[in-house]
């Protein structure tokens, strides 16, 4: 019995592998009745046997060439005017910007605003922080806001959300905003935190809340509830809800946000996805969360019948544009370079919900540790370009080249923790081998 088992066996392997070898010649052969690949780029997929690589090429991308694919770009960078560091003592800092708007005539923006005594004594030095003194970049901030004419030029407004009194959402902390306009009002979503950054051992603990007001220059009224709720404990967004960030999309606001899950430092951030029908919730979360499974930012932008998104830092699919036509299940469209970090795009149809999403070309970003001093640590606002538009063609924002002087790569030099292991004796040997 068990040497016919082992007769059958052997005989199914043998079959398979001359299954296997015949298929690779058929391959093999058909290839060669083909030809060569085309000189010629195909823009649709060619009747051919193709690789994987270049099966991906027309499957994954909407076109063969990033340089003609609406949704590959390749980034600017523009000191913004307007706004004053205090002489980057560490004191004044600007970061998170939400979506920008366009409102009579005018281009708004939110963001946090940090303005202390001292700077921040750092996010694992939390215990050392004061009612005063920070511990993070975005302790002890209120989200300010401004406005310009020309997206270059920024003119700061003011406060339009407070810190409230405890033991209202926010009373240590508010940060991190976007906008929304829904039936003729305006609501800006917001983290808010009641202990320092960094006091919690599984990440941040700051709950989305919300404020509304009739104009975009307020005044705003904060409900002082929590409207996107934690997850049940043992799921990924049981300690954070971060980064939220609505649209109006499909008569219905998706409201986008990413999380923090698996205990530090292994520990991965993902997005995920809230639906209400009205502004104050409630919001349901997609069963298919996290919808994205990489990006420590969220930016997202109406795109044709679907929504569009820069997939930052953070996971296996960082550094990539990625789209859903449902607004729900992301693949990837283009992968690029040096993308914006806490990315606010203008999306003038960011609330229009008609299934033309038209794209975005510009908008602002943060760039943190500014004065690349951890003593004084604040951060800035800078404007992003890019051509992501369905109503642009700039071919210099379609380069797949990112060039540097190499003065910024030798910036990225090992430490001396590395230099030392590199210098052993036992890598010195390697030469003797």
């Amino acid at each position: 019995m068990i040497k016919s088992t082992i007769k059958l066996l052997s005989l199914i392997a043998i079959v398979l592998i001359s299954s296997c070898s015949q298929q690779k010649k058929e391959s093999v052969q058909e290839s060669k009745e083909y030809g060569g690949f085309p000189w010629d780029i195909p823009q649709t997929k060619p009747d051919r046997p193709l690789s994987k690589a270049m099966e991906r090429l027309y499957t994954n991308y909407k076109t063969p060439r990033p340089e003609d694919n609406e949704l590959y770009s390749s980034f600017a960078y523009t000191a913004l005017q307007g706004f004053d560091y205090h002489d980057g003592d560490g004191t004044v800092s600007r970061r998170d910007p939400s979506k920008v708007i366009v409102e009579d005539g005018k281009f708004y923006v939110w963001y946090t605003k940090r303005h202390t005594v001292a700077p921040p004594v750092g996010y694992s030095n939390a215990h050392k922080s004061t009612d005063v003194i920070p511990s993070t970049d975005w302790d002890l901030a209120e989200i300010w806001y401004a406005t310009s004419t020309d997206g270059f030029t920024w003119e700061e407004q003011g406060v339009a959300v407070s810190r409230p009194a405890e033991p209202h959402v926010g009373a240590r902390s508010v940060s991190t905003p976007d906008i929304l306009k829904f039936e003729d009002k305006f609501y800006l979503y917001y983290q808010g935190f009641n202990i320092a950054s960094g006091s919690s051992p599984k990440g941040d603990a700051c709950p989305v809340t919300v404020s509304y007001a009739n104009s975009p220059d307020g005044p705003w009224t904060a409900t002082n509830k929590i409207v996107v709720e934690n997850g049940a404990p043992g799921t990924w967004d049981q300690y954070s809800i971060h980064d939220p960030y609505p649209l109006v999309y499909k008569g219905k606001i998706y409201l986008y946000y990413k999380a923090a899950f698996g205990d530090r430092p292994d520990y991965l951030v993902a997005n995920g996805l809230a639906i209400a029908d009205n502004p104050m919730g409630p919001f349901n979360k997609h069963p298919l969360n996290p919808v994205l499974n990489s990006s420590h930012e969220t930016a997202y932008f109406p795109f044709e019948e679907g929504i569009a998104t820069i997939v930052t830092r953070n996971g296996n699919e960082s550094n990539t544009i990625q789209y859903a036509p449902d607004g729900v299940n992301f693949e990837i469209a283009s992968v690029s370079a040096l993308l914006p970090i806490a990315a606010g795009p203008c999306v003038p149809d960011a609330f229009n919900s008609n299934g033309n999403g038209r794209g975005i070309t510009w908008g602002l970003c943060h760039f943190t540790n500014f004065g690349d001093d951890w003593g004084k640590e604040y951060s800035v606002l800078g404007r992003f370009d890019c051509d992501l538009s369905l109503d642009l063609d700039d071919k210099g924002l379609k380069q797949t080249q990112t060039k540097f002087r190499p003065e910024v790569y030798f910036s990225k030099g090992l430490n001396e923790k590395q230099k030392e292991r590199i210098l052993t004796k036992t890598n010195r040997n390697e030469l003797n081998k």
